[in-house]
């Protein structure tokens, strides 16, 4: 059986986001069934929306930055209670059988995850549908407990720019007196900043826009570099022992790998769409390193919102309406938000 539940989505590549109707299958045995309240907007929605990695599915509705309320569960369901207040990332579902799904790491399933949108279900015949929508019905292993106290439309961005900043940090081992840089003060810097900082870490950003400097410093950075000012990052070669870089354009990651002290390292979170020059000895003159991050599993990420709930870590949100989607696509594509929407999801039925 199935729901009609109202959202928003695209059905074709760089056309408006509008209303639509989608279907949701009514909650299985372990299912349960989420009111979406607040569902935040990541880059990767604009991406997909336009068609830019040439694997989108239309119709498609995005959103996997979700919090809502458990309206209903099914017979077996008994993690959660209704009223509960959850969230959901990235992953709906997984093999559940494989090493990386065993180890907690279900984003590499070996079967293929399934994503929280435009992505086959482990039934390889229906798509999921995305948190732009009133509702969404997931098992209930995939769903994440929010941590009391915290506000929930700047609680939703922690679904995914929340777990895509803490893995790395927990990864490279930041701790207290360490010296962390953050390339690019967004989305996912601002959120690198307050969690770095709340580890004891001496951070700095690297941005390219002077204006962004007073936030910086209220996030918790110590330092600040406008990197296209003449000689902006001479101070801080061989500074730092981790740089966590979120910028997706290109640009270039030799001169920041200079900024790295011995046994340093330069991680990616950020996903330019072209390959980058890299000059090996800038990596082997120091035992430096260079790696890559890519969201987290579920037991992760319910990690990350219990010590975001520890020490009331939140993102900076601007709560919009469906009907301000586009509005908002067009803001992102400038750079004129600080430093992420969240959708008010009483608005989907409006």
């Amino acid at each position: 059986m199935t729901q009609k539940t109202p959202a928003y989505g695209a059905r074709a590549a760089k056309v408006s986001l509008a209303s639509m109707t989608i279907e949701r299958r009514d909650p299985g045995p372990r299912d349960v069934e989420i009111e979406i309240l607040y569902c935040g907007i990541c880059h990767s929605d604009v991406h997909k929306v336009n068609d830019d990695w040439g694997t989108t599915h239309f119709p498609v509705v995005p959103g996997h930055e979700i919090v809502g309320r458990i309206v209903s569960r099914g017979a077996k369901a008994s993690r959660f209670h209704e009223d509960d207040l959850v969230g959901v990332g990235c992953i709906v579902d997984s093999c559940r059988a494989c090493s990386e799904c065993r180890a907690g790491r279900e984003m590499f399933c070996e079967k293929g995850v399934t994503f929280t949108f435009d992505s086959l279900e482990q039934d390889k015949q229906t798509w999921t549908y995305g948190g732009y929508s009133a509702n969404v019905v997931v098992d209930e292993r995939y769903v994440l407990r929010i941590p009391k106290g915290l506000d929930l439309a700047r609680a939703a961005p922690l679904m995914c720019a929340g777990i895509t900043t803490y893995s790395p940090l927990r990864q490279f081992g930041c701790k207290r007196g360490d010296h962390v840089a953050v390339v690019g003060l967004g989305g996912l810097g601002h959120m690198v900043v307050r969690l770095a900082a709340s580890m004891g870490a001496e951070v700095a950003v690297l941005s390219t826009s002077r204006d962004k400097e007073k936030d910086a410093a209220r996030l918790g950075a110590k330092r600040f570099a406008a990197t296209r000012e003449p000689g902006a990052l001479e101070t801080f070669e061989g500074a730092f022992d981790l740089i966590v870089d979120t910028v997706s354009a290109p640009h270039d990651l030799n001169k920041q790998l200079t900024l790295l002290r011995n046994f340093g390292t330069l991680v990616l979170v950020g996903l330019p769409p072209a390959a980058t020059p890299l000059d090996a000895g800038v990596l082997i003159r120091g035992n430096k390193r260079i790696a890559g991050s890519n969201i987290g599993g579920i037991p992760e990420t319910q990690e990350m919102l219990d010590y975001c709930g520890k020490h009331g870590i939140v993102a900076d949100v601007e709560v919009i309406k469906a009907n301000q989607i586009n509005d908002a696509y067009a803001r992102m594509e400038r750079g004129d938000v600080r430093y992420r929407f969240a959708i008010d999801g009483a608005s989907f039925g409006a």
